[in-house]
């Protein structure tokens, strides 16, 4: 099995504020699926409100990102599946319920993960 990340940045997620606890049920009933199919790994959103920064391996902080990075927001889905096809199948259905696309990755296999 492939871990997948699924996932859309923040200002993808263009929805009326009367619709945003309709979005909220329906982003929560496609994890509780992912969590009775057995597939959920990890979801969850980038705190937009806290700043980023770099640590060196000195323990040195440096308040942003890396230059020219765009800084991640979002919302993320980590779910193990058998196939890309089944990901695809998972990515259309919190696109559904987000009311925006989603992108799909693979993780690379990891053995000492």
């Amino acid at each position: 099995m492939t871990k997948y990340l699924i996932s859309f940045p923040g200002e993808a997620m263009v929805i009326p504020e009367e619709d945003f606890e309709s979005v909220v049920e329906a982003s929560h009933a496609v994890i509780e699926e992912a969590k009775a199919a057995g597939v959920y790994v990890y979801g969850g959103g980038i705190n937009e409100g806290v700043d980023p920064v770099l640590v060196a391996g000195d323990g040195s902080v440096t308040e942003g990102t890396y230059p020219g990075h765009k800084v991640p927001n979002g919302g993320y889905t980590i779910l193990e599946l058998p196939s890309r096809e089944s990901a695809l199948e998972w990515a259309a259905k919190i696109a559904v319920a987000c009311r925006c696309s989603q992108e799909v990755r693979e993780f690379q296999y990891d053995p000492a993960s």
